[in-house]
């Protein structure tokens, strides 16, 4: 699902972009450019980015 629509930033690239290191806002602004042009996806994608980290821990706990 579109979560930026200005920069053409789905869901699962946050996802991937937090398994590759991201775990903040910034993070993805500077990567992706979510919430760079309008602003409009910045709680959406924060949405995203929290379950991703969420996700991304409960598995190292898991593995560790």
């Amino acid at each position: 699902m579109y979560i930026c629509v200005c920069k053409g930033v789905t869901d699962t690239a946050i996802r991937e972009a937090v398994h590759r290191g991201a775990d903040r806002m910034r993070d993805l602004k500077g990567g992706l450019g979510v919430s760079g042009q309008c602003g409009i996806c910045a709680c959406h994608a924060k949405e995203v980015l929290e379950q991703a980290l969420m996700q991304k821990n409960a598995a190292s706990r898991h593995v560790a």
